[in-house]
């Protein structure tokens, strides 16, 4: 099962996902694919298996993930300070990866419904979701 994740500005919450997966599973191999160099290497440092940078390895892995975590602005053109650019939304939202996105209620959008839990709950909720899937 390929699961990569794909985050952007400081990697903060790639970091979290990808520490918090390799504890319940060690030997899951990790993708972490960051919208910019600073992003990649947090989630490398994290634990990452493999790790690329920019639009053209997010295009490429979406094709073949079976899970794609991330922020919800993955999925939106120009999201993440403009770091999400059309290609990589399309590509992302075209996969046929099942996409875990967390909640993030920034950039001019809100998604209604969603409660206002911290980052780590997030995280354990994408966690257990994970999980399921592995089972």
């Amino acid at each position: 099962m390929k699961i990569t994740i794909i985050d952007g500005q400081g990697g903060r919450m790639g970091k979290a996902v990808i520490e918090q997966l390799k504890k319940r599973h060690p030997d899951l191999p990790l993708y972490a694919i960051g919208t910019n160099s600073i992003a990649t290497a947090a989630m490398l440092k994290a634990g990452a298996d493999y790790g690329a940078t920019g639009e053209h390895p997010c295009i490429v892995n979406a094709r073949d993930s079976d899970i794609i975590i991330g922020p919800i602005g993955i999925v939106f053109a120009d999201a993440l300070l403009g770091e999400i650019t059309p290609a990589v939304a399309t590509a992302i939202g075209s996969s046929s990866a099942f996409k875990i996105l967390i909640p993030v209620n920034r950039c001019n959008h809100y998604i209604v419904g969603c409660g206002e839990a911290g980052l780590g709950e997030y995280i354990r909720l994408v966690c257990e979701k994970v999980d399921s899937m592995l089972q």
